[in-house]
């Protein structure tokens, strides 16, 4: 339970979960289980009131090119009405990946297909509203594949798009996925496909809300795909003004690592990833390095094996960038 400004704060959860917890605690008689006696254990029917400390929430600081230049956060939301991304990256090739599964099970429609081009369309409009430079027009048109053959189809993908786009000395910068549901691995699997194969920044979307857009929706996405490909959404105002401790008074690099596992299936590699800053003073935009690993591990694998190199180049890089005869690292 949340306390502020004497005001209860519950979540959605936390409203349900509640009573069902109390419930249970007086219908099972907790407080009168002879072993809890036996060794002294008090189970109490109200939960426990525990005062918590709130972080005054950072403000933002905006591009310049829109009407609201800062922002300071309300309960942890954010509004980018009429707000510019801070710093984006050009965008030029939009690529479009359609899942098929059991959603349009093995029939293809052009309703469909116009669909998700439209979807696609938008979005790409979406993007340049924030001040990103993106092509309205996808580089490779939408294909389909059934769950089974996402390895198969994303490699020809692939492959097709750098046939086509090398005479043109392109690349293929972005791959949207439009997912059926939420339901088994193949989240988990085209991640590990196309960051840890392929090399591709790919973006999944549901296509429940491809096939009901909402600017909101939109707006959200297009703030990930900014992040992913180099971009930031926002700066700190403090770290601008040089008021972080321990990062603001001399040339910082910040490095986190962490390792996230499949909730359901123990067979599936887990995905690993470090990430470190790269633009002190603002260290808002992050270098990372993604692998797959044994399932379940909760240690990064080979760290100082593997990635060392990386890591070295992340720390070169940034000693090249600021020339600083001393820098510190801040890890987790």
């Amino acid at each position: 339970m949340l306390l502020e400004h004497g005001l209860d704060l519950f979540t959605s959860w936390e409203i349900k979960i509640i009573p069902c917890c109390r419930q249970t605690v007086h219908h099972n008689s907790y407080h009168a289980d002879r072993y809890a006696q036996e060794f002294g254990i008090k189970i109490y029917e109200k939960p426990a009131s525990v005062e918590a400390r709130f972080l005054p929430a950072p403000w933002l600081k905006y591009h310049d090119a829109g009407r609201g230049k800062s922002c300071l956060p309300h309960v942890g939301r954010l509004n980018m009405m009429n707000k510019n991304a801070t710093t984006t990256t050009d965008y030029p090739d939009l690529a479009t990946f359609f899942s098929e599964s059991v959603l349009f099970v093995n029939d293809f429609k052009e309703s469909e297909d116009h669909q998700a081009h439209s979807f696609c369309v938008e979005l790409a409009q979406t993007c340049c509203i924030f001040g990103m430079v993106f092509n309205s027009e996808p580089a490779i048109p939408v294909i389909s594949a059934r769950p089974d053959q996402v390895e198969k189809v994303l490699n020809m993908r692939y492959h097709d798009a750098v046939t086509k786009l090398r005479p043109q000395q392109k690349k293929l910068d972005l791959l949207i996925v439009i997912l059926p549901d939420r339901s088994g691995s193949l989240y988990g699997d085209l991640k590990r496909i196309c960051e840890t194969q392929l090399g591709i920044v790919s973006q999944c979307c549901l296509a429940k809300h491809v096939f009901r857009i909402r600017r909101h929706y939109l707006a959200n996405v297009a703030l990930k795909i900014n992040v992913k490909v180099g971009g930031r959404n926002t700066l700190l105002v403090d770290a601008l003004s040089r008021r972080i401790p321990l990062v603001s008074d001399r040339p910082t690099i910040i490095f986190g690592a962490d390792v996230t596992h499949h909730p359901e299936e123990d067979s599936i590699p887990s995905i690993a990833a470090v990430v470190a800053s790269q633009d002190w003073l603002e260290v808002t935009k992050y270098a990372a390095l993604v692998c797959a690993q044994a399932p379940r591990q909760k240690l990064v694998q080979d760290l100082y094996k593997t990635w060392w190199n990386d890591t070295v180049n992340f720390f070169l890089a940034f000693y090249g960038k600021f020339f600083s005869s001393y820098v510190r690292l801040v890890r987790p």
